[in-house]
């Protein structure tokens, strides 16, 4: 069975098996809103560069040029790791931003399969932010790799700067991770707000709607085709969490206000859900190129939803 129609077999099977939630739909978001969509997705993007991620207390740049928003800030590192240092892939950096008055959590997507080659169900595993609440056991061990640098960064950050707004932001693998880390910050008693980029389900029903429900802010960004957020299948049960912010715009064009629907549900047809043809370029364009500084940027990102004997192969690079 080949790529596309593979893909259209397990989204529409996703869409007969599942039971979509009460669905509202807006229409466009303020100025304020999406000039903060660009400047955390420029943060998340800069979790892709070796200098922000291996050298502590150095300015947040970006050496290809698409973080300026980030640049332009006062802003520093004060806690940085990556998989030199850790078990798993997860990578990204602790900030501080003077200009904004931020304290910025930054995850790093994946730059490897390992997380992400599997059969029809993907493990899930308990996790310890709510009672009963299971989660991708990638994705849980990845944030538990971090946690012991991050929770102890981010508490020292916001006693010298207790008036900073504590925000945490991802693409891609990098914005599961980061979904799981703002729920544990605010579990801690921290007010974090949340914007992901290009996630993918997190866990089944019972976490997503816990993490959906709490304080601080949750921006769930998806763009156009992005095969990214349609996995793990709804078959799997696996949820979203909600709301979803879909850009209605394709690959390389200007995102103005009007152009990003916001889709109410952990279960929704709707946005990103709708399409059935799927673009990897997609994921890696959000309101700019999110991949640039990755050393392994000649490799293109490939994505092959296969049939096989028993259930469906996913094999992914992002």
């Amino acid at each position: 069975m080949g790529l596309i129609s593979s893909l259209i077999f397990a989204v529409l099977l996703g869409a007969l098996t599942g039971n979509a939630a009460p669905l509202i739909q807006k229409r466009g978001i303020g100025a304020d809103l999406l000039a903060r969509f660009k400047l955390m997705e420029q943060y998340a993007s800069a979790a892709y560069c070796a200098n922000n991620y291996n050298s502590p207390g150095d300015q947040v740049e970006c050496a290809s040029g698409n973080c300026p928003l980030v640049q332009d800030a006062d802003s520093a590192t004060v806690a940085e790791y990556s998989r030199e240092e850790t078990a798993t892939d997860v990578t990204g950096f602790v900030a501080v931003d003077h200009t904004n008055k931020l304290i910025i959590v930054s995850f790093r997507g994946s730059t490897s399969i390992d997380a992400w080659r599997t059969n029809f169900e993907f493990d899930t595993t308990a996790t310890d932010i709510c009672s009963g609440c299971t989660a991708h056991h990638g994705f849980w061990n990845s944030w538990l790799d971090a946690r012991d640098r991050v929770i102890p960064a981010v508490k020292q950050a916001s006693t010298t700067f207790p008036s900073y707004q504590i925000t945490v932001t991802g693409h891609s693998l990098g914005a599961a991770i980061a979904t799981l880390g703002a729920a544990q910050l605010r579990n801690s008693g921290y007010t974090a707000a949340l914007y992901t980029f290009g996630s993918p389900r997190i866990g089944g029903t019972k976490i997503s709607s816990y993490i959906s429900n709490q304080s601080g802010g949750n921006y769930r960004v998806t763009h156009w085709n992005d095969p990214v957020p349609k996995l793990p299948l709804l078959t799997m049960g696996y949820v979203h969490t909600s709301p979803e912010y879909y850009i209605n715009k394709p690959n390389k064009k200007d995102v103005l206000s009007g152009d990003i629907q916001i889709y109410e549900g952990a279960i929704n047809l709707r946005g990103n859900t709708a399409w059935l043809l799927i673009d990897i370029e997609a994921h890696r364009w959000y309101f700019g190129s999110v991949y640039t500084c990755d050393a392994k940027k000649g490799k293109r990102g490939g994505l092959e939803i296969r049939g096989v004997e028993g259930g469906v192969d996913i094999v992914a690079t992002f």
